[in-house]
């Protein structure tokens, strides 16, 4: 070995020193080869991520397994392992000829080396190793060849089951497993005989989709040990994350058979639940769902403080019946909030007429977020006790379209009571979204109540009329819409040429003409909106006219709508970028974004003096200009000094270095 340079004392001092180095430099090996054997971990690590970048040769493999055979270097010699197994095909060939060292300690090093590899190339020198002398490395190349994977590592892993050695046969096991690769059933029974390998043969019975592997998992759960009964629900869970559709039913089918002459599972099972192991967790979820115990509701929604089960707990809580909701409405102000947000999703599929009074009650206290959904179960009840509280929900803006929504649910098992409670509220005013509703639930019979609502003297209802007819019926809205564009108060205008945008026809430009004159700069806007999402291109004209308008607000819509319609030219594009108000610039540019006049323009305000417009000028030329444009991009970002303006350049340059 060359004589070690000198580091620096300290051990930041080292540390630093170390990754401040460049690993392509010249004679820095060495160095990095003393910080293999500095006292410190933290040395130790940054040394050996600093050999992995550099350059890959079969020189530097065969210096880091020098280091490996220093006896009494416990740190040094595990660093250089981290660091050869990052140096990949480069180190394979000196590995493999490592297998072949005197020294067992050294060859097994190597196969554990090679095993972090992962290069399938090595697998006919570990299958050799597996007839070692040495115990320790022909378990250390069973492990790595379950690492490798292949059909070689996979055919040398099985065959291993057969050993006396039961060091080897774990090993075998679990590399298997790691594959995905089960061995045949009755081989992974006979396995369950020995107490050393049951729980690694449970975890491989969850790969084997059949009947008789499932009925073998749930008998592990009657075991004493609790690290038998959690590798049987681990091997559950994995069975039924690999059944979809009808092979789920079956399974389940067939879990149920299993367990419900067993005694005493229920304790077993909460105690899955709350497991630490969330493969654990979701085997106790498919034995609960099984079994539709609705006594585990609560610690079954629990689990969906874990994401990664959110799926597999909705299912589970949705087979638990009218039992599990009401299990889960008594509990709700106990539960987590994952478990609270889980629980009320589920509600909204278990819920029957029982359930009205008790989602009521949870809707005075429940979170904001949460009462939409509590409101979709009451919409699921079916009951018409549920009718007055959801009307009554109506006039509460956040949930009136949650209430709408589920009123129209109830309608279908008991439609004159909802009818009858809407046309209550329509008639003693109590909310404008009671006329949505009504005409959601009444249908076109609700057309006579809306005409009449048209002419109301109140502009509420008047604007809610308008637009609860364009939705039922075209004609009727478009006459109540003409009104609407004539009438004295601007909501009523607004929901007229809203609604307009929404019928369409070849009339729009035509009706759309005076609202783009109207007094109202905010009746302007929506018809200007209403031009863009119609199509009414005889519009064009008047929305060019207004790109150039003092209103930011209507030029920023202008030109939205040109682009909608496919009619944001350069001209327009050029002139709205001379606006005053840079919100309009903005949006010219983004109107402009996919084509070369946007390129263009991009080009022309990568120096104007609002940084944010010179970042949207960078964004486009990242998204859509080509390598001709590197060099002006390039000069804008040694100008820039706006942070912000300064990464949206960086970013353009390296996607534009890319083409």
């Amino acid at each position: 070995m060359s004589p070690r340079p000198e580091l620096p004392a300290a051990e930041e001092a080292r540390y630093l020193a170390l990754q401040s180095l460049d690993p392509c430099t010249a004679g820095v090996l060495e160095i990095l080869v003393v910080g293999l054997h500095d006292e410190s971990w933290r040395v130790r690590h940054v040394a050996a991520e600093a050999l992995k970048r550099m350059p890959a040769s079969s020189e530097l493999a065969a210096r880091l397994i020098a280091v490996l055979g220093e006896r009494g270097e416990t740190g040094a010699r595990n660093a250089a392992a981290e660091a050869l197994a990052g140096l990949g095909s480069a180190a394979l060939g000196p590995l493999v000829e490592l297998l072949a060292h005197p020294d067992p300690d050294q060859r097994k090093f190597a196969a554990d080396i090679l095993g972090q590899l992962g290069q399938r190339e090595a697998a006919a020198a570990l299958v050799r190793a597996l007839s070692d002398a040495d115990l320790n490395v022909r378990v250390s190349a069973a492990e790595a060849l379950g690492r490798i994977g292949g059909a070689k590592a996979m055919a040398a892993l099985e065959a291993l089951l057969e050993e006396p050695e039961p060091l080897l046969r774990l090993s075998a096991l679990e590399g298997l497993t790691l594959l995905r690769h089960a061995a045949p059933l009755p081989v992974v029974e006979a396995l369950l005989e020995d107490p050393r390998l049951q729980r690694s043969a449970y975890r491989m019975l969850g790969l084997i989709p059949d009947a008789d592997a499932t009925a073998r998992i749930c008998q592990g759960l009657t075991s004493g040990l609790r690290s038998v009964r959690e590798a049987a629900l681990s091997a559950l869970g994995t069975q039924a994350a690999d059944a979809a559709g009808p092979r789920r039913g079956a399974l389940e089918a067939g879990v149920r058979e299993a367990l419900q002459p067993l005694s005493g599972l229920r304790p077993r099972l909460a105690e899955a639940l709350a497991s630490d192991d969330v493969r654990v967790r979701a085997g106790a979820l498919v034995a609960v769902a099984s079994l539709a115990d609705a006594t585990l509701a609560l610690p079954v929604a629990e689990c969906a403080r874990e994401a990664r089960l959110l799926r597999e707990v909705l299912h589970t809580l949705g087979r638990l019946g009218p039992d599990g909701g009401r299990a889960l409405l008594r509990g709700l102000g106990e539960l987590s909030l994952p478990a609270r947000a889980a629980a009320a999703e589920a509600l909204v599929e278990l819920v029957d007429a029982s359930a009205v009074a008790p989602l009521c009650a949870v809707l005075e206290w429940v979170e904001d977020e949460l009462r939409a959904v509590v409101v979709r179960a009451l919409g699921r009840t079916g009951a018409s006790t549920a009718v007055s509280p959801l009307v009554a929900l109506l006039e509460e803006p956040a949930q009136a379209g949650a209430a709408s929504r589920a009123l129209a649910g109830l309608a279908e098992s008991c439609r004159p009571a909802v009818l009858e409670a809407l046309e209550d509220a329509v008639a003693r005013r109590a909310t404008p979204a009671a006329v949505a509703a009504l005409a959601r639930v009444g249908g076109v019979p609700a057309l006579p109540t809306l005409k009449r609502l048209a002419r109301d003297e109140d502009a509420r209802w008047r604007t809610a009329a308008v637009v609860a007819a364009c939705e039922l019926d075209g004609d009727v809205g478009r006459e109540l819409v003409r009104a609407a564009l004539a009438d004295e108060a601007v909501p009523v205008r607004i929901a007229g040429v809203r609604a307009l945008a929404r019928l369409g026809g070849a009339d729009a430009g035509a009706l759309l003409s005076p609202a783009l004159r109207d007094e109202d700069a905010s009746v302007r806007v929506a018809a200007v909106e209403a031009a863009g999402d119609s199509g009414a291109l005889e519009r064009v004209p008047d929305l060019v006219a207004l790109t150039r308008d003092a209103d930011g607000a209507l030029a920023v819509a202008a030109v939205r709508a040109l682009a909608r319609m496919g009619a944001a030219g350069p001209g327009v594009l050029r002139d709205a970028a001379g606006h005053s108000d840079v919100e309009v610039v903005k949006a010219a540019l983004a109107a402009g974004a996919e084509s070369s006049a946007g390129v263009t323009l991009a080009l022309s305000l990568l120096r104007h003096a609002r940084w944010d417009v010179r970042a949207a000028a960078a964004r486009v030329l990242g998204d859509s200009a080509g390598p001709e444009c590197l060099v002006a991009a390039r000069e804008a970002l040694e100008a820039e000094s706006d942070a912000l303006a300064l990464r949206a350049l960086s970013e353009a340059v390296e996607r534009l270095l890319r083409r």
